[in-house]
Formats: C-alpha cells, sequence, structure tokens
C-alpha cells in the first residue's frame, strides 16, 4: 500500500493548523457590530460571528465584552483621528490647521470606510451601572481631544496668532462640542458638505480672538 503523498500530507498538515489571528480585522469587525448595535445590546454570539472565532477565542485574546469594546475604540480612534490631530498640532498657524481639521473630519465623520459618526461620541450612551468602566474609559479619551485643542489654543497664545487674554478652556470646549455635533449630524445622515458648514462656522469663533494686525479671516475683532 502506498503511503500519503507529499501534496496529502501538505494538505492534512496545513488542517490542522490554526487560522491566523489579525487582531486588526477582528477589531474592525467588532467595531462595526458595537456601532450598529450600540455596547450594551451587542451580544457575544453576534460579535463572535462578525470577528469569525468562537467565545473562549474573544475571551482569550480580549478579556470580556469591556475590554474588546475599548480596545475597538482606542483602534477607531488612533485608525482614523491620531493622523488629523497630529497635523492640527503640526502645523505652525493655527487658523490653517483648526480650518484643515475641520475640513478632515467632516470626511472622517461621513467616510463610507469608517462608521458613520464617531463611535467615542455615540456607541456607549446610556450604559448601565455594570459598564460605568465602559464609559469612564471612554471619558478620558474624548478629554484627550479636547486638550488637544487646548494645547494647540494656549500655543497660538504665546505665539501672537491669538490675543492674550483669550479664554482657552471655553474656546477648546465650544470647538470640542462642535465635534460632538459634527458626530450626532452624520449619524442622522449628515453630508460631507453640510459638516464642512459647520467647520466654517467653528472658524468664526476665533474672530474676537485674533489680534487685528493679523486677522486671516479678513474681519476685524
Amino acid at each position: 500500500m502506498r503511503g500519503p503523498t507529499k501534496n496529502s500530507t501538505t494538505r492534512n498538515r496545513n488542517r490542522g493548523r490554526p487560522r491566523t489571528f489579525d487582531r486588526d480585522v477582528a477589531l474592525a469587525r467588532a467595531l462595526n457590530v458595537f456601532w450598529l448595535r450600540g455596547y450594551e445590546p451587542a451580544s457575544i454570539a453576534e460579535l463572535c460571528a462578525a470577528m469569525e472565532i468562537n467565545p473562549p477565542s474573544l475571551y482569550a485574546a480580549f478579556g470580556n465584552k469591556a475590554q474588546l469594546f475599548l480596545e475597538a475604540a482606542r483602534h477607531y480612534k488612533n485608525f482614523y483621528w491620531s493622523a488629523a490631530w497630529d497635523r492640527l498640532a503640526a502645523n505652525p498657524d493655527i487658523h490653517e490647521g483648526m480650518a484643515g481639521f475641520f475640513h478632515e473630519a467632516a470626511s472622517i465623520l461621513t467616510s463610507q470606510d469608517a462608521p458613520c459618526g464617531c463611535l467615542i461620541i455615540l456607541a456607549a450612551t446610556n450604559v448601565s451601572a455594570e459598564g460605568q468602566t465602559v464609559n469612564d474609559a471612554l471619558k478620558e479619551l474624548r478629554e484627550e481631544g479636547l486638550n488637544c485643542f487646548l494645547t494647540r489654543i494656549k500655543r497660538a497664545i504665546v505665539d501672537g496668532q491669538l490675543l492674550p487674554d483669550t479664554d482657552a478652556i471655553a474656546m477648546a470646549a465650544a470647538f470640542n462640542t462642535m465635534l460632538d455635533g459634527m458626530s450626532l449630524r452624520a449619524r442622522d445622515g449628515a453630508s460631507r458638505s453640510d459638516l464642512e458648514q459647520v467647520g466654517t462656522i467653528a472658524m468664526s469663533m476665533f474672530r474676537s480672538a485674533i489680534p487685528s494686525s493679523s486677522d486671516p479671516l479678513g474681519v476685524q475683532p
């Protein structure tokens, strides 16, 4: 009797190998489930089906649903938003940098490749007391954006691009609130051009804080 051929041996060996686990792909799939269902309604069965893994593999890789959600939220933030925040920080001109950021935000929030609207703002609202750790962690993520605005505005004050008595904290909070509002409008179906108009209005908040000798908007404060 002939023994197994080389090809059949290779097939048998390959059949026994575990499927390669791509963590980023799994997180992207979980992110879509959380986005469509919300944090609490999303079930382990739905998540496993989307990620193409079984429950023991999910728990082994991510710990539990809360940890999976938070890692998915961090993945979303890093993959879709980190570059935009970095460009805002790197641009030496606060006006160009902020205009570019809101233009880019409108694109991200309405992209066909990303969940519509911001996952960090919208996917874990009204969670139960048991999910409070998720809310607390998402609050920290949201505050990162607020702090990015605040840091950039304070630098613009030091550089003389904004008046020295500018209320940096209030201005940063206003920009952050407008960004949150853009997320809600995107979820409700607003177009990219609709959101870009919101960004234009956001830029008008600079007008009262711009030194008259360097007004890039052409409007005297």
